[in-house]
């Protein structure tokens, strides 16, 4: 595990939930991404298989990335206050910091 991809991903990840841009749980972003507010999904480290699975089956419909970080749904929780395993990215910007780190 990179831990300086780890810590640039919450690091990154806390700015943006400050910004207020991001929607939490499998519903919200479902809901993000078919209003075609979301810019990008994420996915915690140890999210189920059938979450990952459905989340990418429902981003490749409206062609958004799907970014697995390393993060675990108890990470995300200590920042949003919410243990989940996906949140949509709602900004182009964010997203784009997202994909840099995550795909280095």
């Amino acid at each position: 595990m990179n831990s300086e991809k780890k810590r640039k991903t919450s690091d990154l990840l806390s700015i943006c939930i400050k910004a207020g841009k991001t929607v939490k749980g499998f519903d919200s972003m479902k809901e993000a991404v078919i209003k075609g507010t979301a810019a990008c999904v994420l996915t915690a480290s140890d999210a189920s298989d059938k979450t990952v699975k459905e989340t990418e089956f429902i981003c490749g419909k409206y062609n958004l990335p799907v970014l697995k970080t390393e993060l675990t749904k108890s990470d995300i929780g200590r920042l949003c206050g919410k243990d989940t395993a996906v949140l949509a990215v709602c900004d182009k910007g964010f997203a784009g910091g997202f994909e840099k780190i995550i795909s280095h």
